[in-house]
This record gives C-alpha cells, structure tokens and sequence, in this order.
C-alpha cells in the first residue's frame, strides 16, 4: 500500500514538473535537494519527508492535495 502511494506521489511530480516545463535540475535546485533524490522520488524509490513534500507543491505552484490526489 505504502509503495504504491510512492509510486503514484512520483508520477505526480513528474506530471506536475513536466507541465511547468521544468527539469528535475531546477526542482532539486528549486527545493533544495540534490537531482538524484528527485529522480529517486518520481520513480517510487525514495520516500521524501512530508516537509519536502510541501517544499516540492509549492515549488511546483501546486497544492499538497492536488499533488496527492490519484484519481485520474
């Protein structure tokens, strides 16, 4: 259950920096973390702390709810 709540917050990031048009480079740089970590994150493998999460929403000019939400 856990991985798969990882695996769907990573392919929302990726969405939502994507249609910023911005590189994983200028998110990392953005919320300062390195460009493995977010690499790591938007493909499920790392689990970033609810902390980043909020620093990667607002980064992105998002919600944490729009970020969370799976539903397509």
């Amino acid at each position: 259950m856990r991985d798969l709540f990882y695996k769907n917050l990573g392919k929302n990031i990726k969405k939502y920096r994507e249609s910023a048009r911005i590189t994983q480079q200028i998110l990392a740089d953005r919320v300062g973390k390195s460009l493995n970590f977010i690499g790591k994150i938007e493909v499920g493998y790392s689990r970033p702390s609810l902390d980043t999460v909020i620093d990667i929403a607002s980064a992105l000019d998002i919600t944490v709810s729009e970020l969370t939400n799976f539903e397509e």
